[in-house]
């Protein structure tokens, strides 16, 4: 990761909300790597979780958005239960989500998917899914 840091790119803010909707200190997360290793997710992932909490520990907000891992992210809790600082990550994970959404940023228009899909696709996890990537 090749990202200057400056005033401007820390946003203290970004930390702060981030920390109080999620319930977790990011700080704790001394980048052991524990939660890429144990993510099933991993391979579809764009940028690791270690790294998301990396960037989120420096207040990279810019950066974290446009990374697919949050929402990529199953929250099976993999992470969460290896995690020798208890960081609960798929918690980090879904605040990330959340404010990406409070932006009025739909990641899936549910309007636009093929009527093949909505079709195959059962009920519960088109609804799962519009509540995870819509706002």
């Amino acid at each position: 990761m090749s990202v200057k840091l400056s005033p401007k790119t820390v946003k203290k803010e970004f930390i702060e909300k981030l920390e109080k909707l999620s319930g977790q200190n990011v700080q704790q997360c001394f980048q052991c790597g524990t939660c890429s290793g144990s993510c099933p997710m991993l391979e579809s992932m764009d940028t690791p979780p270690r790294k998301i909490l990396k960037m989120a520990q420096l207040g990279l907000e810019d950066e974290i958005e446009n990374t697919r891992t949050c929402w990529v992210c199953a929250s099976c809790h993999s992470c969460n239960v290896m995690c020798p600082r208890g960081v609960d990550l798929p918690r980090v994970m879904e605040a990330l989500r959340q404010m990406s959404l409070r932006k009025n940023i739909n990641h899936i228009e549910p309007s636009e998917l093929p009527a093949e899909t909505v079709k195959e696709c059962p009920q519960i996890a088109l609804v799962a899914g519009f509540r995870k990537l819509t706002s």
